[in-house]
């Protein structure tokens, strides 16, 4: 009895020893795009994604089931339209959203208001901000969104399936002709991108030379003249809708331009390229071939 007394002494102490590890054997981290280090005690199971893309990207980490809160126009994909909206990005509706009771928040870097954010950290909450700007950072941001919901798994596998999908398009079109490119982000004002902005990246990863490319800002405001006198070969805009091709029929209406000449004026439904998520590998498939024609036209 002696002996047993004596070993159940040594496991019970041993427990004990063990007990700070035990506790903390589910907890999970993650660093987000504010180079802020966010640990949950365990894997998220309540998420609130604060911007369309932030819900697609939770979808892509295999979350999708544990998101209880997006805001508007998060569209994608088709079972996120059926969650909780608590507001826009930029006017949330705090009262419904501490109903929802989430245990991670999801916010966009440059799309909630920072003083948003930090009144949801106040309240105690935790806010892993992320905003991807290269195509490692959207596979990056799938992985750490899934580290931080438990769905390593999933996640992991669709983050490598996009950065293996890019990494063959740029080698596809590693040696294309370059085609001059205008690409309109938006119609009043009349909007293009940088080189800097990812779309400006899938520019180049198809082989055109964005004409706007050297401007110093992200998303810069230009003139029709501006345009003009750029002279671009191709011109590929998105619209305010997935069909919405209107925001070309004005470049229809100056001849001069090459891609007017030619015929190189290209609808790419907004969300296959202005959404740093998963579809994005579908828009630039989408961006490439359009670039193919305009060279076949040569």
């Amino acid at each position: 009895m002696l002996n047993v007394s004596r070993q159940l002494t040594v496991i019970g102490a041993a427990v004990l020893a063990l007990w700070p590890a035990l506790t903390l054997a589910d907890e999970v981290c993650a660093t987000d795009d504010t180079g802020t280090e966010v640990c949950l005690d365990q894997p998220a199971s309540r998420i609130a994604a604060l911007s369309p893309g932030a819900t697609e990207l939770v979808w892509a980490a295999g979350a999708g089931e544990k998101v209880v809160a997006v805001v508007a126009y998060s569209d994608h994909p088709e079972a996120a339209k059926d969650v909780t909206s608590v507001g826009s990005h930029t006017r949330m509706d705090l009262e419904r959203l501490m109903q929802l009771e989430p245990d991670l928040i999801i916010g966009w870097v440059t799309g909630n208001p920072p003083e948003q954010l930090e009144a949801l950290r106040d309240l105690g909450l935790p806010v892993f901000s992320i905003e991807p700007r290269t195509f490692e950072g959207v596979s990056h941001t799938i992985e750490r969104l899934a580290t931080l919901a438990g769905t390593d798994e999933a996640g992991f596998a669709e983050a490598e399936r996009f950065r293996q999908g890019m990494a063959e398009l740029s080698q596809q079109y590693q040696d294309a002709d370059t085609v001059p490119v205008f690409y309109q982000v938006w119609d009043e004002p009349l909007m293009t991108v940088n080189d800097d902005h990812l779309i400006g990246k899938v520019i180049t990863l198809c082989g055109g030379v964005n004409v706007f490319g050297d401007l110093e800002r992200l998303v810069p405001r230009i003139s029709p003249e501006a345009v003009i006198g750029a002279n671009p070969e191709a011109i590929l805009a998105g619209g305010m809708g997935e069909e919405n091709r209107h925001w070309l029929t004005r470049w229809a209406e100056f001849p001069g331009i090459e891609a007017t000449r030619k015929d190189n004026l290209y609808f790419i439904p907004p969300s296959l390229v202005q959404r740093p998520t998963p579809r994005m590998l579908e828009g630039s498939r989408l961006f490439c071939k359009k670039l193919d024609d305009a060279r076949a036209k040569r």
